[in-house]
């Protein structure tokens, strides 16, 4: 079924595009006359595997093959957390490298928590928790991703929040920007999961290195407080650099109980995004290895469906 292009859809779109154009990525955008074939590429969130990687101490170096050798995935999403104190560390970089490049894998991008706030209302921490990130956009830079992905945390009003998050993404964005890495932000909880926040704060930061990583189930911004998952998509999508598929819990038919992924995908494919989306499996009723597996069946289902 076809729907009407709303204004404001259009207008974010045309948003979009110009933005693509100053981060020479119009090729992307454009990219909607393309083969349906190629709607998007299929990659793993290193997330996905967080129990095997934190309870059972599997080894971070072997991210990689998993992806390829157990899912026959070819794109990997690199979480920090699993390599907290590597960032500097050359030579173990370079093992992590090598180790895509001989199974075939593209590093993607860099997941990275826990360097303090961007947005944090003291200047001076603020600033700290800008340059934490200065090695994870070289790390980025060393594995041959695109990006590294950042969180908008910050504290105060509403307004306040935004003025701040955008502060310490814009001169974050600066430095990435030298290594030509975008810096993109995910629905995270708090504002960040409020797709009017986080598109202002995007628009404020003014810069086209800057973008976002819409995921389809991280819209709850407080307690059982949640923002529409479809509408903060689409406010989202016109700056994402990457994509996000949340899946928890699938049924008989397997389908994503929480998020209808027949009625999200078109919202990402309709602002031309031809990039890749990453299998984000977080739920309990499967196994990591089934719920990696379920997510990428559907994903590539509905892409079927939608060519």
């Amino acid at each position: 079924m076809s729907h009407p292009v709303s204004r404001r859809h259009f207008l974010s779109a045309s948003a979009g595009l110009f933005a693509a154009v100053g981060t020479g990525s119009i090729g992307n955008v454009l990219a909607a006359d393309a083969p349906k074939s190629s709607l998007f590429k299929i990659s793993l969130a290193q997330w996905s595997l967080h129990r095997r990687f934190f309870k059972d101490k599997a080894d971070p170096l072997d991210f990689a093959v998993m992806a390829k050798k157990e899912f026959g995935i070819e794109g990997i999403e690199y979480v920090n957390q699993f390599f907290k104190d590597k960032a500097k560390d050359e030579a173990y970089l370079g093992e992590l490298k090598k180790r895509a490049d001989d199974n075939g894998v593209t590093s993607v991008l860099i997941m990275c928590d826990g360097e303090g706030a961007l947005g944090d209302p003291d200047a001076a921490k603020r600033q700290t928790a800008v340059e934490n990130h200065f090695k994870w956009v070289e790390a980025a830079k060393f594995l041959g991703c695109h990006s590294i992905r950042v969180n908008a945390q910050s504290s105060g009003t509403y307004w306040e929040q935004m003025k701040l998050a955008a502060d310490g993404l814009r001169k974050l964005t600066e430095f990435g920007a030298q290594h030509k890495i975008g810096v993109i932000v995910e629905n995270h909880g708090g504002l960040s999961s409020n797709g009017t926040w986080l598109s202002s704060v995007i628009h404020t930061v003014q810069h086209p290195g800057c973008g976002t990583l819409p995921d389809f189930g991280n819209f709850r911004v407080d307690g059982k407080i949640w923002y529409d998952r479809y509408k903060g998509t689409e406010e989202l999508m016109p700056f994402a650099k990457g994509v996000s598929a949340k899946s928890h819990e699938f049924d008989d038919a397997g389908n994503e109980t929480k998020t209808d992924y027949r009625r999200m995908l078109p919202i990402v494919l309709s602002y031309g995004y031809r990039g890749w989306i990453g299998v984000e499996y977080e739920g309990n009723k499967h196994s990591e290895a089934e719920g990696i597996t379920l997510t990428k069946k559907l994903l590539e289902t509905v892409r079927t469906e939608l060519s």
